[in-house]
C-alpha cells in the first residue's frame, strides 16, 4: 500500500501485580526523553463504571478505546501502548482492529505468585482486595494459556526503568 501509515502497538500483558501500569507509565516517560510520539493508556481505567443498563462494561471499556484511540490517530500519534491482562487472541485481534496496527509486539511481564499477590495487596486495600489477590493466581494460569506474548520480562527484583527500557529496546521501539 503506498502512502500508507505504520502504526505500532506494544501491548503490556500480565497478571495483576505484574507492573503493567508502572511499567506503562514509564515506557512512555522513556519514549518522550526520546521523542517519540505515542500515546500510553490504561486500558482497564476506561472500563471503571457501575452501569444501570444492560450493557457490558467491556463493550464501553473498548468503544472507550476506540474514541481514545481516534483522537491521537487524529493528532497524528502513530505508536500505541497498551496496558491490559490479555486472555485471549480475539482481545488481541480487537485491539489491532482499533489501533488500525500494522505492527504488533506482545510482552508479558511476569513475576513470582507471592510478589504479585503482595504488590496488589498493598496497592488495593479497599472493599475487592480479597477478589483482586485471589485472581492473581487464577489470571496468571489463564495467562499461561493463551500465550499470545511474543516475549516475557520479569519485573521481579528489578527497577521500573529497567523492565520499560528492556521492553522497549525488545519491542524495537528505541535502541540501546
Amino acid at each position: 500500500m503506498s502512502g500508507s501509515i505504520t502504526k505500532s502497538l506494544l501491548v503490556i500483558t500480565g497478571a495483576m501485580g505484574a507492573g503493567k501500569t508502572s511499567v506503562l507509565g514509564e515506557a512512555s516517560d522513556i519514549l518522550t526523553l526520546h521523542y517519540i510520539a505515542h500515546a500510553a493508556i490504561d486500558v482497564d481505567t476506561l472500563g471503571l463504571a457501575y452501569l444501570p443498563t444492560g450493557s457490558g462494561n467491556d463493550d464501553v471499556m473498548y468503544g472507550n478505546l476506540r474514541s481514545v484511540c481516534d483522537n491521537y490517530a487524529s493528532l497524528g500519534v502513530t505508536g500505541f501502548l497498551l496496558a491490559r491482562a490479555l486472555e485471549s487472541r480475539a482481545e488481541l485481534d480487537l485491539y489491532r482492529g482499533i489501533v488500525l496496527a500494522t505492527d504488533t509486539v506482545v510482552c508479558r511481564l511476569t513475576a513470582d505468585i507471592e510478589t504479585m499477590e503482595r504488590r496488589v495487596k498493598e496497592r488495593e486495600s479497599g472493599v475487592s482486595q480479597r477478589e483482586y489477590v485471589a485472581r492473581v493466581a487464577k489470571l496468571n494460569v489463564v495467562l499461561d494459556h493463551a500465550r499470545l506474548e511474543d516475549f516475557c520480562i520479569s519485573s521481579e527484583n528489578r527497577s521500573i526503568t529497567e523492565v520499560a527500557h528492556e521492553m522497549l529496546v525488545r519491542a524495537g521501539w528505541i535502541s540501546m
